[in-house]
């Protein structure tokens, strides 16, 4: 899949304009926050230029923040679109700890758990998925579903996303390795 449909499959998650009382990100535009938005433009940006936004403009910012700079673009192809999904949901950093995560639990490690793709996660990515082929994005998915479930453990207004968000997860699940 390319990085064009990738961000495609990402804003038809998103949606439009929401500014949800809970949402600890504030006002978004397909999926864009407030705060991304004035990173990305150098100014400060108010609820009502978030709204604005046009969707050229988050796909530069998904492309550009959430892809190439966090190096997912240099990971294996089949990991890619669930990592690209993490790294907007998340963050880069936590979207590429899931992966080291996943990586030292099966052995291939150790890797620092520090959200940085550098070489030697690159390499084991590669060697983990060659061991573990459709199961090492069963791994990815269970533990992105462990960190929703503690998110909405430890801050009780998040518990309303939480199906929402499982979902959105289990939604990467290849369906030869769960059938």
């Amino acid at each position: 899949m390319d990085v064009k449909a990738m961000i495609d499959a990402i804003l038809a998650k998103e949606g439009g304009y929401v500014n949800h009382p809970a949402d600890r990100g504030g006002p978004t535009n397909f999926g864009i926050t407030q705060k991304t938005l004035s990173r990305y433009l150098e100014v400060v940006v108010t609820a009502e230029m978030v709204k604005a936004m046009d969707i050229e403009t988050a796909r530069d910012i998904y492309e550009l923040n959430y892809y190439r700079k966090p190096r997912i673009d240099k990971l294996p192809e089949p990991l890619q679109p669930f990592l690209f999904d993490s790294a907007v949901n998340h963050g880069p950093r936590r979207a590429i700890k899931f992966l080291q995560e996943v990586c030292n639990d099966a052995g291939f490690g150790p890797l620092t758990v520090d959200g940085l793709m550098g070489p030697k996660t690159k390499a084991q990515a590669f060697a983990c998925l060659e061991a573990l082929k459709d199961w090492m994005l069963v791994a990815l998915v269970e533990e992105r579903q462990m960190f929703y479930v503690e998110i909405a453990t430890n801050d009780e207004s998040q518990q309303v996303f939480l199906n929402g968000w499982l979902a959105r997860a289990r939604s990467f699940l290849p369906t030869e390795a769960i059938a």
